[in-house]
């Protein structure tokens, strides 16, 4: 480990990217420290710590909607374009089209993916100062988080607006001069800028229960190790299916004939699944911060039975729905036939595309049940220890454990092509 170290300070070209990378980082967690003007951050600190939607919102934006920061929208408004943008390209038409240009079809998805981005941005900041302008009890009393002018509201709105636009900067930058996807590395950092605050509520909340800190601690950290090697294994697990090319002749060249694999990837999907079904989820909860009728329905819908029957179905379908959207089992047997290459003992095809199928529909469903699983964290340690918020629970976890073995996965290409010896053996 020390030795891979050394070898990443000898390469200058990997030296720096990691160095721009820290640096973007710095500017990114400045950001979400500076406040937005005319904004009461204790008594929005308060309300986010009593959980629900502004909690869910406040940690994957590392801390930074509970000050309304410039920052505070954090990453989420992106992956959500970015979510929808990818359903959509399966749907319509024109972006099939765009996605299969190549280099200039994915440009022109990554401008909408953009403005769709902002617009999403610009309608969540004007909600959020909608909401947080109206009055709020807290502990008995009656606050306002921001004291409403037309003023104040347009220059809350333009800075959370444009603070989004400054982090897809951000993340391109990242993508382009440093290591690792932009966008994956600012969620990373917004989740890991929110653990230590939520070990100490997971230690403090199990001490209240049991009367000993030493056990909370114990039970918290062999949790966290127990969950991080579960998700990896989920994260790595996969089906290789031989695939056999055959000799071709093509003018006066003849291509010889190879084996090698397709590796269908036990969790294809990733945290997309979590993400959606918790979106899903919290819609209501949302609805009711606005419509008071619905506070009932949405009680009932975020605990109890009902919560973890339709979140792990919900979790179970977007899993397969988007496993589908990835690996479209047609086109991989289309492609496959298109170039000489066959599963052995399989026909080319049409009976490849049902084996593709089979195939993916036995090892999602594991994969899907092993995702509900930890997503459902948070609510079995609340159900065990009375706290809603876990250092290492659902997408966070999932996230955390993804983008570093990714990074890690770039760094160790860096030095190989160098002649260095790397991390992962």
């Amino acid at each position: 480990m020390l030795r891979g170290f050394r070898n990443i300070l000898k390469v200058a070209d990997l030296r720096q990217k990691i160095l721009f990378t820290l640096l973007v980082i710095m500017f990114y967690r400045l950001g979400s420290a500076i406040p937005c003007p005319g904004v009461n951050t204790q008594a929005l600190k308060t309300l986010v710590e009593q959980g629900g939607i502004f909690g869910f919102m406040d940690f994957f934006s590392g801390g930074a909607l509970s000050r309304l920061a410039i920052f505070g929208l954090g990453i989420m408004p992106y992956i959500t374009a970015a979510i929808i943008m990818e359903m959509l390209v399966a749907v319509i038409p024109k972006l099939k089209e765009w996605q299969e240009e190549g280099e200039s079809g994915r440009r022109k998805i990554t401008q909408v993916t953009r403005y769709l981005t902002l617009s999403l941005a610009l309608m969540e900041s004007i909600g959020l100062v909608w909401r947080f302008s109206q009055p709020t009890d807290l502990a008995g009393e009656s606050v306002s988080i921001i004291n409403f002018t037309w003023t104040k509201g347009i220059i809350i709105v333009a800075t959370l607006t444009a603070g989004m636009a400054l982090l897809m900067w951000f993340g391109e930058l990242i993508t382009e001069r440093g290591i690792g996807n932009g966008m994956s590395i600012l969620i990373f950092t917004s989740i890991i800028a929110r653990t230590p605050a939520e070990f100490k509520t997971l230690i403090s909340s199990t001490q209240l229960k049991y009367g000993n800190i030493a056990y909370g601690i114990v039970i918290s950290v062999l949790m966290s190790l127990a969950v991080i090697i579960a998700v990896i294994y989920l994260d790595q697990g996969e089906r290789r299916i031989p695939v056999q090319y055959a000799k071709q002749i093509r003018g006066r060249r003849m291509t010889m004939g190879g084996t090698t694999y397709i590796p269908l990837k036990l969790n294809t999907s990733g945290v997309i699944p979590i993400i959606f079904a918790s979106s899903v989820i919290f819609f209501p909860t949302m609805l009711a911060q606005f419509i008071p009728a619905m506070q009932g329905f949405a009680e009932k819908l975020s605990g109890g039975y009902l919560y973890f029957i339709l979140y792990t179905a919900m979790i179970i379908f977007f899993a397969y729905f988007y496993t589908y959207i990835v690996f479209d089992p047609y086109t991989q047997a289309e492609h496959l036939k298109k170039y000489g290459a066959f599963v052995p003992g399989i026909r080319p095809g049409t009976p490849t595309a049902v084996f593709f199928s089979k195939v993916i529909n036995r090892i999602t469903l594991p994969g899907s049940f092993g995702l509900a699983a930890i997503a459902l964290l948070p609510a079995t340690m609340f159900y065990f220890f009375g706290t809603r918020q876990i250092p290492f629970g659902g997408a966070a976890i999932m996230i955390i454990v993804g983008v570093a073995l990714e990074t890690m996965k770039q760094i160790e290409a860096q030095l190989q092509m160098r002649h260095y010896e790397g991390f992962l053996k």
